[in-house]
């Protein structure tokens, strides 16, 4: 599927205003291919997307988006979890816990693609992939098809080998869980969905948490102790519930949200000497 003047509203968790040049959504590895060979020979910039809920787009996006939605099969096998670049993470992550396997809680309240999962270290609750996964088949930036292993993978504290390496792409991965307790496993699950709900602005648009917590620090407790809660620029503003969500009113455009992002890392450099690392990504 080849769509152009995308609504970038459709494909952030933000719901960005702005236009995308083009998306395209390949059917297959050869597909998929075909366009990045094109892509490499005409110099176009182009960007992989999973569920938009780590993007934060600065304006129009000029070159070509590319979601890999169709890559989503699923494969279970006794421990181990063969599953598409494009699977929903929160979906697969519930679906092995209702099934009685154990590691995967941490997930089921991050949104996005297993893909994009990868590519950020996404994690909660004290694990993240880093601690799952056994391999993952890419394509490299020469269009080679290579199987890295977690060895390989570099993975530490919201960052790993993808996100350090531009041009790898994540086709699949095999993730190893162990069997639990059931009832165990979902009585975790559920209660941190209600502590999510308690906590979090889950009714407003987002993407999650903005920065990475400092050693040993709550990013949260350093931008609330500033009173910076409600903070606004535009369609965009740091909630009120918790300080390291920015929420938007559906309305907002990338630039308000890095107005913010920026003011908030000066006043906490200010106030207390430390540089908050992002964790979200800003699109040029």
């Amino acid at each position: 599927m080849i769509l152009e003047q995308v609504d970038l509203s459709k494909y952030t968790t933000y719901k960005l205003r702005g236009k995308g040049a083009v998306l395209v959504e390949p059917k297959n590895q050869t597909e998929l291919l075909t366009l990045l060979s094109y892509i490499k020979q005409h110099q176009i910039p182009y960007k992989i997307i999973g569920g938009g809920s780590n993007l934060i787009f600065a304006d129009d996006y000029k070159g070509i988006l590319i979601r890999l939605t169709a890559f989503d099969h699923l494969k279970i096998e006794e421990n181990m979890i063969h599953v598409g670049a494009g699977y929903p993470l929160l979906k697969l992550a519930l679906k092995v816990s209702r099934m009685g396997y154990t590691g995967m809680e941490f997930a089921t309240g991050i949104p996005g693609t297993v893909g994009g999962a990868v590519y950020n270290n996404s994690g909660a609750y004290g694990s993240d992939m880093g601690y799952i996964i056994e391999s993952v088949l890419m394509i490299t930036p020469e269009l080679e098809i290579k199987r890295f292993y977690n060895r390989d993978l570099q993975f530490h504290y919201r960052t790993s080998f993808l996100k350090q390496n531009p041009g790898y792409v994540c086709l699949e991965a095999n993730i190893v869980l162990k069997k639990g307790n059931k009832e165990e496993i979902m009585d975790i699950i559920e209660d941190r969905k209600k502590r999510r709900l308690m906590s979090q602005p889950l009714e407003f648009p987002s993407a999650g948490s903005v920065f990475r917590n400092p050693n040993e620090m709550s990013a949260g407790k350093l931008i609330e102790d500033l009173g910076l809660k409600g903070y606004q620029i535009g369609g965009a503003k740091i909630s009120e519930k918790h300080a390291n969500f920015i929420v938007t009113d559906g309305h907002a455009t990338g630039k308000d949200i890095i107005e913010i992002i920026h003011h908030i890392q000066d006043k906490v450099k200010e106030k207390y000497h430390i540089d908050l690392i992002l964790e979200q990504e800003i699109v040029e």
